[in-house]
């Protein structure tokens, strides 16, 4: 369980009991203990506050993410009583479509100049019965670096990290699409060519003459569409060896330039992307739909040392 301000609350006495217990009972199934189950359903997302940073204007910027217990079940709970922000409007540009695992600094919520140092920000979520919430608030340690903060890809501090501007991206409009529904995305990237390019194949710690990475022979095929590495986020939870739909490229076979990435932010339905088509600076891809409905799709521009803002598109199935 997380306490109000977020942070994991364990009790050592507690386990120590359990685990005694356990060891006591002869023929104990592990089945009672269910700290290590993985589970596919029904369990909660724990909203998560993931720090906060200035605005040139003074006003501040809250950021949030999420973790999803479930390992395949993608909730949808639309914006209301089960997933509200407050104080103020409930909808404050949250996601309504939760994919599994951890999705890390999503999107920010941006309060206004003096906004109290102790005043709370909280993020509400009930999914599968159970209710969780996120509370930002500006605790000094919290206060995101500019130079290595959300999105921004560590904290080096090479001249070229320093110098290097986040890329920015421009979605062209989709009409309507009908079922059996493929839609084509085109982002447009700009970017000021930093990091330059490396030379095909090359990766930062390969040898000379070990630039393509050894493969496993009769192992099982990596899903086409998983989206925790399209999204940005660790993906740890990944298989190996999967890549990253919309974003046009697998491990050690980054494109050359910026890439994008898309996921479903609101919708009734998950959507498959396709790998990458690069055309000079835009980038293509191919979105398939399963069910009608409106939905928001989110893209967000990478360089490899800094994401750009993220854009949506709304698409229309009938």
């Amino acid at each position: 369980m997380f306490n109000r301000r977020g942070f994991l609350r364990t009790s050592l006495p507690a386990f120590a009991l359990l685990c005694l217990a356990l060891a006591a009972r002869p023929g104990a199934q592990s089945a009672e203990y269910t700290n290590n189950f993985r589970y596919n359903i029904g369990q909660e997302v724990q909203p998560i506050f993931e720090g906060w940073s200035h605005v040139p204007d003074g006003s501040i910027n809250m950021h949030f993410g999420y973790l999803n217990r479930n390992y395949v079940e993608t909730p949808i709970i639309p914006i209301g009583p089960n997933n509200i922000i407050e104080p103020g409007a409930p909808d404050r540009g949250q996601p309504t479509f939760f994919y599994p695992r951890t999705n890390r600094n999503l999107f920010t919520v941006n309060v206004p100049k003096g906004w109290p140092a102790n005043r709370e920000l909280i993020w509400t979520l009930t999914v599968n019965g159970k209710t969780q919430k996120a509370y930002g608030w500006l605790k000094p340690e919290w206060e995101i670096d500019p130079a290595g903060g959300a999105g921004g890809g560590g904290g080096s501090t090479s001249p070229e990290r320093l110098a290097n501007k986040p890329p920015s991206v421009t979605l062209e409009p989709v009409a309507n699409v009908k079922l059996p529904a493929t839609a084509t995305l085109t982002a447009t990237v700009s970017d000021d060519g930093l990091p330059k390019p490396r030379p095909e194949g090359a990766r930062r710690g390969t040898t000379i003459g070990q630039e393509t990475p050894p493969t496993l022979q009769g192992g099982v095929q990596a899903p086409v569409n998983v989206p925790a590495l399209a999204r940005g986020g660790r993906g740890e939870d990944a298989p190996p060896g999967a890549t990253a739909p919309g974003a046009g490229g697998g491990r050690g076979q980054r494109p050359q330039g910026p890439t994008v990435s898309w996921m479903v932010w609101r919708g009734p339905a998950e959507v498959a992307f396709g790998r990458a088509e690069v055309e000079g600076d835009k980038r293509i891809v191919t979105a398939t739909f399963t069910k009608p409905g409106e939905y928001t799709l989110r893209a967000v521009p990478n360089d490899t040392m800094a994401s750009g803002k993220a854009e949506f598109l709304k698409v229309v199935v009938q």
